[in-house]
């Protein structure tokens, strides 16, 4: 049995707000690096110092860019009992979720951009939190640095939103682009996607549309407050698609994108969210049909905003960090 590492060394300033960071991958290293090099600007925008207490990792003992070696420990469970607000950048449901769920019930903090988690079990995470008032963040869950969340369910509380759309999965529009702007025969451009880092070794939750069902379930559960899962996605991915398939778009003047989507709908004579997310051919000159490579975008039509756009880099270490510490700041405001 491996033991758990020992502990760092605690605080010596009794001001500092002690974070726990939950995984050290592209996210976490990149969480992690900018929390020593912005120290100054984080600790004024946050009212306190917010110290890097821990951070917890599988293997003690392999380096990581951007980490401190000392504060490496496999003791995740001593770490969040000894954190004043938890950072969870490390996937998957479990143990993701029993940690989450340990630190709200403390009444600590939680920010996390696990996007699975948060489209599956969020609703249940949100009532531990509001029991036992402790803040659950996740901006950095669905566009990395394009701050949808804040839009969508704060900036817009005065209005009512119709419809919600874009491309949230800049991995399949990578691929996409390729073809349709290069001519990169669609299996070779899924090849060199991966090569490239934009597609994980199993890239099935990119090409079957599972991590854009995620991503719009939050939108639509935020935007109209209303029971919606994963289950509700009618959901097709870009696998099936051929050649043929890009080949009769351009034919047509068309571009296929990968599009999320979800309206208000009274179908049925009820008051429901409709959620989507399919390969679409769209006309060359529709804002989504110009997205290029990994960028993301995402359409929000509301009755007296209109139509907004929202436009930017949805992945990638440190753009999903740069929400991260939005939202550590957000939480350390609150305490």
């Amino acid at each position: 049995m491996t033991m758990p590492t020992s502990a760092p060394t605690p605080s010596s300033d009794p001001a500092a707000l002690r974070v726990a960071l939950l995984g050290a991958g592209t996210v976490g290293a990149s969480v992690a690096r900018l929390l020593g090099e912005r120290a100054e600007l984080l600790a004024a925008r946050a009212g306190r110092p917010l110290e890097l207490a821990g951070v917890a990792v599988r293997d003690t003992g392999r380096v990581r860019d951007g980490v401190d070696p000392a504060l490496l420990t496999d003791d995740v469970e001593g770490l969040v009992e000894r954190a004043d607000l938890v950072v969870e950048v490390m996937g998957g449901l479990e143990p993701a979720r029993g940690l989450i769920e340990r630190a709200l019930r403390r009444g600590v903090p939680v920010v996390t951009a696990n996007k699975q988690l948060i489209a599956q079990q969020g609703p249940q995470l949100q009532a531990v939190a509001d029991e036992h008032g402790a803040g659950l963040h996740y901006e950095a869950a669905v566009m990395a640095a394009v701050p949808v969340m804040a839009v969508v369910g704060e900036s817009l509380a005065g209005d009512e939103i119709a419809s919600i759309s874009g491309i949230v999965n800049g991995s399949t529009n990578y691929v996409l682009d390729l073809v349709a702007r290069k001519g990169v025969p669609f299996e070779e451009a899924v090849r060199q996607a991966g090569e490239l880092g934009y597609l994980e070794a199993d890239p099935t939750e990119d090409l079957e549309g599972l991590d854009a069902a995620a991503k719009i379930v939050i939108l639509a559960r935020t935007a109209w407050d209303l029971p919606v899962s994963m289950e509700d996605v009618q959901r097709q991915g870009i696998t099936g698609l051929t050649d043929a398939d890009f080949e009769q778009a351009a034919a047509h003047g068309s571009v296929i994108k990968l599009v999320a989507s979800a309206w208000r709908s009274a179908a049925g004579g009820g008051d429901r969210v409709e959620v989507a997310v399919r390969p679409v051919a769209l006309p060359q000159d529709d804002p989504l049909a110009q997205a290029r490579e990994g960028t993301n975008v995402l359409i929000v039509e509301a009755r007296s905003a209109g139509s907004l756009r929202l436009q930017g880099a949805g992945a990638g270490g440190d753009a999903t960090a740069s929400a991260v510490l939005g939202d550590i700041v957000r939480a350390a405001r609150g305490r």
